[in-house]
């Protein structure tokens, strides 16, 4: 007696499809084109999917896999404007004032008559390559340590609240409206500012550590060097300070969802500090 001829196993996708294998993982026959090679066997494409994060926890790892990537950010886009300015005619190459930096460098006048978006823009320009060049290394040097512990929300949050706090301090102690200001230099004091907050919170001598002597280096520049905005560096120190206590505390488990409120409200009060002192300074 002869036996039928076997059905043939096709495909759970594509019935059409005969094929001689299956997941690994749920065991559905599958064609070559529903199964992904995986570490052990081949997983169809079901499979594949569930074993994807949640969109949240896909991004929290990919940011974790990415320790600086705002701080990478905020530094590209320093170097991109210093280079835009040097193609005006102007910036790191040059002692004239360029047009880039005429245009949305921080001047109390200027933001008296509407001009607001200075107060951020005037913390990514750069009078000459030595300026550009100090700001970006402590930046970058401190980054190293305060973005992983931040997180890339927190740390973008702290610089954007450093540079708003060191323009405020800027236009607080002018004796010049019509005098440009510029650069990164609030933002490198204020995480600096944030640093020294999580050692005081820790108990760590911040004179034993490089933080410490790097501190008291760029203060001894900021009252001994002539041209140097000293509000803007004493701005964004306290704002980094005041970011540092709350942001940098220790504690159980993931940081509170509500402590990011922190360097927004500084920011919020940067700006408004920043019109009241332009208003004050301007003779508009």
């Amino acid at each position: 007696m002869s036996l039928p001829p076997p059905t043939p196993v096709t495909c759970y996708r594509h019935p059409q499809r005969a094929t001689g294998r299956a997941c690994t993982r749920c065991g559905r026959p599958a064609c070559t084109d529903c199964l992904v090679q995986a570490s052990v066997g081949s997983h169809c494409v079901e499979c594949v999917r569930e074993a994807l994060p949640p969109p949240k926890e896909a991004m929290r790892r990919w940011a974790a896999s990415r320790p600086t990537m705002m701080t990478k950010v905020f530094i590209g886009i320093c170097v991109g404007v210093a280079l835009l300015d040097v193609v005006s005619g102007g910036g790191l190459f040059s002692s004239r004032v360029s047009e880039v930096q005429r245009d949305y460098g921080l001047t109390a006048v200027h933001i008296e008559a509407g001009e607001w978006w200075r107060i951020f823009t005037s913390g990514f320009l750069h009078f000459g390559l030595l300026h550009l060049a100090m700001n970006m290394l402590v930046i970058y040097q401190v980054s190293l340590m305060l973005e992983p512990a931040l997180g890339p929300l927190r740390y973008t949050l702290t610089y954007i609240s450093c540079l708003v706090g060191g323009s405020a301090g800027a236009l607080l102690i002018t004796d010049n409206p019509l005098a440009i200001t510029a650069g990164a230099s609030g933002v490198a004091f204020g995480l600096v500012g944030c640093a020294v907050a999580g050692m005081v919170i820790r108990r760590i001598p911040i004179m034993r550590t490089n933080l410490g002597g790097l501190l008291i280096i760029n203060l001894m520049l900021t009252f001994l060097v002539p041209g140097i905005s000293i509000g803007g560096h004493l701005g964004g120190l306290v704002t980094g300070f005041l970011c540092g206590l709350i942001l940098m505390r220790p504690h159980r488990g993931p940081a509170p969802l509500w402590d990011v409120a922190v360097p927004f409200l500084l920011g919020v009060a940067g700006v408004a500090v920043s019109l009241w002192a332009a208003a004050q300074a301007s003779p508009l």
